[in-house]
């Protein structure tokens, strides 16, 4: 036996809880990457969702609530709750099936989860913004408020 191996056996017999944890901590990182390599949803960040803005009208989905909305959102955004889209009661971006669609909530936490909704629903280009509205305005980009 090598070096390594003297060394590590040991070490997990006498911290068990440590080592189980550092295990499912790895499995998990393995687990969410390649979830997210598999997604229909992509991750983009701030220079891409302008792109696709300007040149191929993308639709902003916003997912915050209405008083985050009002505080500050983007440009022409829709402000649908998670709610009305897991019911299907979005009926102001089905239209938008063939666009493309950034959804965008407060910090890129929720938003890909709501993207897979959208998906399954028969949206065919579903992305979101890294980093949510707190990414965008950390840039300092443009807020509409009202």
């Amino acid at each position: 036996m090598d070096f390594v191996t003297l060394e590590i056996i040991p070490f997990v017999k006498n911290h068990l809880l440590l080592s189980l944890g550092w295990v499912v901590l790895f499995v998990a990182i393995i687990v969410l990457t390649v979830k997210s390599k598999l997604s229909k949803v992509k991750i983009i960040n701030n220079a891409q969702a302008i792109n696709m803005i300007n040149k191929q009208n993308a639709v902003i989905v916003d997912i915050r609530s209405a008083d985050s909305f009002k505080k500050g959102h983007i440009t022409e955004s829709h402000n649908i709750l998670p709610v009305d889209i897991k019911n299907a009661s979005a009926k102001t971006i089905e239209k938008f099936k063939e666009n493309i669609i950034i959804v965008i909530d407060e910090n890129g936490l929720t938003s890909a989860g709501i993207g897979e909704v959208l998906v399954k629903q028969g949206f065919l280009h579903v992305f979101t913004l890294k980093d949510g509205i707190a990414g965008w305005n950390g840039e300092n980009l443009p807020l509409v408020r009202k």
